[in-house]
């Protein structure tokens, strides 16, 4: 055991289309990190949140909820010593890159760094959901990849049955956020509350058909898959600029684009970097035409998820 750890984990793209709740990856670069440290004081302190619009509230900062879910799980009491956590944030406040679920994520490994590490996947994942259940709604598609890397299907949730897919050597992943926030309470508030059959029929044939793709390397097969029948369509109407942006994704050579987890980020697919770049430069001056200013960063997908991380990188 030590005084203090810092764990930082990658952002992401929930959801990948059709595999709404089921389907997530990890992309290289921006994330969260989160540093613990034992304090004299009872109970647990979120001295830094990450971000003025965060609250430092433990009972409700995502960090928090999954360090003391950790704690718990591995009998730490906080009677007579506390933790201290201090966050910071790279992933975007309700931007639809996996936010909430990276610090989660980092915040549990962290804690789990502090006291021996005794919880295994399956109880940081455990621990991680509390916390985004709490949070952002009770889903796995951003906390599994954050926490394991790659490309995750998550086969069932309420007894955790992961599945790590491979990831083809060139995939590329463009990720464009408009400056403008979605809530995922309020993404989540506009789906449809049924469905039917051919929507569903088209729905797992295309997540079938992504497994498929990735399994044998199909770059143009994955495109074709990415074609999301459930979330896309109702939220898209809540994203001024996307479908401008979509369009001209596929139109710059993606392999598929749609809208990351809850939005207002858009994803897109391509096979190695210069497409990629070409599909960023696209997508931002299709949104600026829609009079919506946006950002964009490229990476492959995050293959090692979360990780422990030099201390010093966060502000004592």
């Amino acid at each position: 055991m030590s005084d203090a750890a810092t764990a930082f984990a990658p952002g992401g793209v929930g959801n990948v289309g059709p595999g709404l709740d089921i389907l997530g990856l990890a992309v290289a670069g921006a994330g969260d990190e989160v540093r613990v440290q034992w304090t004299s004081s009872p109970g647990i302190q979120v001295l830094d949140p990450g971000h003025a619009n965060l609250p430092s509230d433990p009972m409700r900062h995502s960090s928090a909820l999954a360090a003391r879910a950790v704690l718990a799980a591995a009998g730490e009491r906080l009677e007579r010593r506390g933790l201290a956590i201090r966050v910071r944030k790279g992933l975007p406040l309700s931007g639809g890159q996996g936010g909430s679920a990276a610090s989660a994520v980092a915040g549990a490994v962290a804690a789990n760094a502090l006291v021996g590490r005794p919880l295994d996947r399956k109880g940081l994942l455990a621990a991680c959901l509390e916390a985004e259940e709490a949070v952002a709604g009770r889903h796995l598609d951003n906390i599994a990849p954050s926490l394991l890397g790659g490309i995750v299907l998550i086969r069932c949730m309420e007894t955790p049955d992961l599945v790590q897919l491979p990831v083809p050597d060139e995939l590329m992943v463009v990720l464009v956020r408009p400056e403008q926030q979605m809530r995922t309470a309020d993404a989540r508030a506009v789906l449809p509350a049924s469905l039917g059959r051919d929507v569903a029929l088209h729905q797992a044939a295309q997540v079938g058909a992504i497994v498929a793709a990735l399994a044998l390397g199909d770059y143009e097969l994955l495109g074709r898959a990415i074609d999301d029948r459930i979330a896309e369509p109702a939220r898209a109407r809540l994203l001024p600029g996307f479908a401008e942006a979509k369009a001209a994704a596929l139109a710059a050579g993606a392999l598929g684009s749609s809208i990351s987890g809850s939005g207002p980020t858009a994803f897109a697919l391509t096979r190695g970097p210069a497409a990629a770049e070409r599909v960023a430069a696209a997508m931002v001056g299709a949104y600026a035409a829609a009079g919506q200013p946006s950002a964009a960063r490229v990476g492959p997908v995050d293959r090692t998820g979360a990780r422990l991380v030099d201390s010093a990188s966060i502000g004592r």
